[in-house]
C-alpha cells in the first residue's frame, strides 16, 4: 500500500468523481484509477461504485476513508514535527474562514503579517463552518476563523473576540435615527438573510427565536453586498456582525438589543494537532492585531 494511493482515494471520495479527483492531484485519470485498482486488489474490496457521473464509496470505501485520512493525516504532522526540529520559522499555513469574517479581517491582517513573517506562506480558504471543519479533519487546512461554539470534541477553539450585531435599514425608515433598536421592534419588518448554510444568518434566527421574533424573511441571497444594495433600495432589512458594517448609501447601521444579538469569534484547530511555529506566529499576530480591523459603525 502507497501514500499516493491513499491520497487519491481521499481525493475521490472529496471530489466525487476520478475526473475532478484526477485534476485536482495533478495526474493524468487513467494513471489514478489504475492506483485506485490496486488498492482495491491489496484490500480485497472494492471501494468505490463506479456510477456514469460519480463515484460512490461501497461500505468498504466508507469504512477504509477516516483510517486514511488519519494516516495521511499522522504522516503529514510527524514531517512537519521533523521540519520543525530544524529551529527555523517558515512552512506554509493554510487558514480558513467563514464569509462573513474573510473579507472584514484579512486584509489588514495579512499584511502586517507578510512584513513581519517573510518565510511564512499563508494561504486562504474561504468557505462555510461546515466544510472547513470538514478540511480540518482531512488535514487540508491547519486553522479556522469562524463563528464559536463549534460541535465535536476532536476541536480545540480559541475565542479572539465578541461582536455585536446592526440592523440595516433603508436611511428613510422610521428607526433609523435610533441609537439603537430592541428586538421586538422589528416584528413586522420583511428581512433579507443570508441564504442556508451561512452560520451568521443561523446566529441571527436564533437570536430572534430567543427575542420571540420570528423574522419574515422575504430575500435570501450569498452575498451582503446584495443584501446592502437591496436594503438601500427599500427592499426590507437586515443583520450584520459589527466587522462589516460599511458606508453604502442609503444603509443606515443602528445596534440591536436582545439576548444573543452579538457573536464569538475565534479560532479552530484539532485538539491533538501538532502547533508548528509558523501556527504559533500567525495566532500570536492574530490576537493583536484583530481590534485594529473592528471599525466603529457608521451611518450613511
Amino acid at each position: 500500500m502507497e501514500i499516493h494511493q491513499l491520497r487519491y482515494f481521499c481525493a475521490i471520495a472529496h471530489h466525487g468523481t476520478f475526473t475532478r479527483a484526477a485534476l485536482a492531484e495533478g495526474i493524468a485519470q487513467p494513471s489514478l484509477s489504475q492506483q485506485i485498482q490496486k488498492l482495491e486488489g491489496e484490500l480485497g474490496a472494492r471501494l468505490f461504485d463506479r456510477l456514469p457521473k460519480r463515484a460512490k464509496l461501497t461500505s468498504f470505501g466508507s469504512a477504509f476513508l477516516p483510517k486514511a485520512k488519519q494516516i495521511l493525516r499522522e504522516l503529514g504532522e510527524a514531517k512537519t514535527e521533523i521540519l520543525e526540529m530544524t529551529g527555523r520559522e517558515n512552512g506554509e499555513l493554510t487558514v480558513g474562514a467563514i464569509p462573513t469574517i474573510a473579507p472584514y479581517l484579512f486584509p489588514r491582517l495579512l499584511a502586517g503579517f507578510s512584513q513581519q513573517h517573510r518565510t511564512i506562506a499563508i494561504k486562504i480558504v474561504e468557505d462555510i463552518t461546515r466544510v472547513l471543519l470538514n478540511s480540518l479533519d482531512e488535514g487540508t487546512i491547519d486553522l479556522a476563523i469562524v463563528a464559536l461554539p463549534v460541535p465535536g470534541e476532536k476541536f480545540r477553539s480559541v475565542e479572539l473576540f465578541r461582536e455585536s450585531m446592526y440592523a440595516v435599514l433603508p436611511a428613510n425608515h422610521r428607526l433609523a435615527a435610533r441609537k439603537a433598536i430592541k428586538a421586538d421592534e422589528l416584528k413586522k419588518e420583511p428581512f433579507l438573510l443570508l441564504k442556508e448554510g451561512h452560520c451568521f444568518r443561523d446566529s441571527v434566527i436564533a437570536a430572534c427565536r430567543k427575542s420571540r421574533l420570528k423574522p419574515n424573511v422575504v430575500f435570501e441571497s450569498g452575498q451582503f453586498a446584495t443584501i446592502l444594495a437591496m436594503v438601500s433600495a427599500g427592499m426590507g432589512i437586515s443583520a450584520i456582525p459589527e466587522m462589516a458594517v460599511q458606508t453604502v448609501e442609503g444603509c443606515c447601521y443602528v445596534p440591536v438589543q436582545g439576548q444573543g444579538f452579538s457573536r464569538r469569534i475565534g479560532v479552530v484547530m484539532m485538539r491533538q494537532h501538532f502547533e508548528t511555529r509558523a501556527q504559533q506566529a500567525f495566532l500570536q499576530h492574530l490576537s493583536h492585531t484583530y481590534s485594529a480591523t473592528r471599525r466603529s459603525p457608521v451611518t450613511a
